[in-house]
């Protein structure tokens, strides 16, 4: 009876190990996939520092600030 109660908690303690590890993973992971987009708002544009260059021969292009060199749909 006292080995099943020690192991009863042996794997309680490995399950919760298990999901304390899995969240850290993801949170990782959801931080490192953080990647500008290839076009972002007028409003992003210009939330994010930058100023819109309406010089482009084919679509606006976000200039200086977060969004740096990205097109402005």
């Amino acid at each position: 009876m006292r080995i099943r109660r020690i192991l009863a908690a042996v794997f309680a303690t490995a399950a919760l190990a298990g999901l304390g590890l899995t969240g850290a993973a993801t949170a990782t992971a959801a931080t490192a996939g953080s990647v500008t987009p290839a076009s972002v708002t007028p409003g992003e544009c210009t939330d994010g520092g930058g100023t819109i260059d309406r010089s482009t021969p084919v679509l606006p292009t976000c200039r200086g600030g977060m969004y740096d060199g990205q097109t402005v749909d």
